[in-house]
């Protein structure tokens, strides 16, 4: 049976009175009278050959009709309040939720973001950071910008840049170093991984048998790097991602050799279908990536 098209006051009537269990309290919010919501609650009761609340004393009480038809009109009207929202100066806003690794973020997204703002005034960026550890579902993501091979379960991976590593390190701790073997004298920070090092040694042409570093672990390239400008050793970071402090010159690469364990990859949930403010990012950052060279 085709349904008559219901009225929407009547439908926002219910909601309202199932919310107070009260016509009076649902009459004072809607700014209407509280024989015009009674009137179009019993309308709408009539339309769907139904009784929707059991009318007490003292308030109403839904009955198993009202509590199955309230979840869904709840959702309705927080769905259109939702998109309501977006709708500014003439303009529809989408809301982009991206989380990126804390390196890349500071280091190479930010610097570029007023050129995205500027070619896209309508999508509102949401940007989080993180330290490589993310869960897209659980925190409502559209993207994720993560550090890896660019194998993850359940996620389509697109990659952006690749990050190799050299030691940086002051000035002053890059003037004692003449030779990659000197490092062997300082205080080495690195990632979790412990690998990073050996590798770096091993294309530099150090023996492995000569390695006997104090080390430092970090689980943030951001916070590593800190620690390097204080002068407390020589990080193994991506020169790409400290750019600015390389330019200003409060930070040296002393050795050219680098050593790639990885890239920057842009990830989204494959059960996640893309969205135009999704899709604009994506092509962006794209194109940004190629411009310093994939």
């Amino acid at each position: 049976m085709v349904r008559p098209h219901l009225p929407l006051n009547a439908l926002r009537a219910f909601e309202a009175s199932a919310r107070h269990l009260s016509f009076t309290n649902a009459a004072i919010e809607l700014r209407v009278t509280q024989a015009a919501v009674s009137h179009q609650v019993k309308s709408l009761e009539s339309q769907l050959n139904v009784t929707l609340f059991n009318r007490l004393p003292r308030g109403l009480m839904l009955t198993r009709e009202g509590e199955t038809l309230l979840p869904a009109l709840r959702e309705a009207f927080d769905r259109i309040a939702g998109t309501l929202e977006h709708f500014q100066g003439g303009h529809y806003r989408e809301v982009l939720r991206v989380g990126a690794v804390g390196t890349l973020a500071v280091g190479w997204l930010l610097p570029r973001l007023r050129n995205f703002q500027a070619q896209h005034p309508f999508i509102d960026l949401r940007l989080s950071t993180n330290n490589n550890r993310v869960d897209i579902a659980a925190e409502g993501l559209d993207y994720a910008i993560r550090f890896g091979t660019g194998a993850w379960h359940g996620v389509d991976a697109l990659r952006l840049l690749e990050a190799p590593l050299s030691p940086l390190c002051i000035p002053e701790i890059a003037e004692q170093l003449k030779a990659p073997a000197d490092l062997i004298k300082h205080t080495l920070l690195r990632s979790y991984r412990a690998d990073e090092w050996p590798q770096w040694f091993t294309a530099a042409g150090v023996s492995a048998r000569m390695l006997l570093p104090k080390d430092i672990v970090f689980d943030s390239s951001l916070a590593m790097m800190e620690a390097a400008l204080q002068g407390t050793g020589v990080a193994l970071a991506p020169p790409l991602m400290f750019s600015r402090h390389l330019r200003a010159e409060i930070i040296r690469q002393p050795f050219d050799t680098t050593v790639t364990m990885g890239s920057y990859w842009l990830t989204r949930l494959q059960s996640r279908s893309e969205i135009p403010a999704m899709t604009a990012f994506r092509d962006w950052l794209v194109e940004a990536a190629n411009h310093d060279g994939m």
